[in-house]
């Protein structure tokens, strides 16, 4: 082979190579950010399961006699405000996702205190639809852990991969962006108070 040919032939090669490169760093981000995408809808899924489960148990509930109407009101509200919020984790701010996970918060606070003030029912406590809406509901509550926690180890790898050498040029270059996490609960760092007195 000439030398002629060997200089345009190396340069041919080596941007062969980069293009091979680029094409493999950019369709495993795009893998990756779907699984963060898949991920997420399976967190919404799980939120979406356990607001399908209040009407059943405020239903269930105002069928007590007395039964407070403003804890019932609460979670009603609650489950109202998360539902309303829609989000897409690729378009997310953190500030958007904290303000979607505050909403899921007050709805698993309005919950709780709804399951608290039913202790006082012992008629409706041992109710067989009640039993089993509650055990519903807080093997959704561990399902929306579990899945918080998978999206979180999904995106943790995704964030990790857009910000090494060298995909991290393929990912400024086609606009793969870090998505947020979700964090811990605001006062989740506090034990619950726990008063028998009242």
């Amino acid at each position: 082979m000439s030398r002629k040919w060997l200089v345009p032939g190396v340069i041919l090669g080596a941007l062969l190579l980069v293009v091979l490169i680029i094409t493999g760093s950019y369709n495993g981000l795009v893998s990756k950010r779907e699984d963060v995408r898949k991920t997420f809808a399976n967190v919404q899924t799980q939120y979406q399961r356990r607001a399908d489960l209040v009407p059943n148990l405020v239903n269930t509930v105002k069928g007590a006699a007395n039964f407070e109407q403003k804890t019932l009101t609460d979670v009603t509200n609650a489950r109202a405000k998360a539902t309303s919020i829609n989000i897409d984790p690729s378009t997310a701010t953190p500030q958007q996702l904290q303000q979607y996970q505050q909403s899921q918060g007050e709805l698993s606070q309005a919950l709780g205190r709804l399951l608290a003030v039913t202790e006082n029912y012992p008629q409706l406590t041992a109710t067989a639809g009640f039993r089993d809406l509650q055990v519903q509901l807080e093997g959704t509550e561990n399902r929306i852990a579990v899945s918080r926690r998978d999206y979180n180890e999904v995106l943790n790898d995704y964030n990790a991969r857009i910000k090494r050498f060298p995909t991290n040029i393929t990912a400024g270059i086609f606009g793969f962006d870090a998505f947020p996490y979700f964090q811990a609960d605001e006062g989740s760092e506090n034990a619950p108070t726990v008063d028998f007195g009242q």
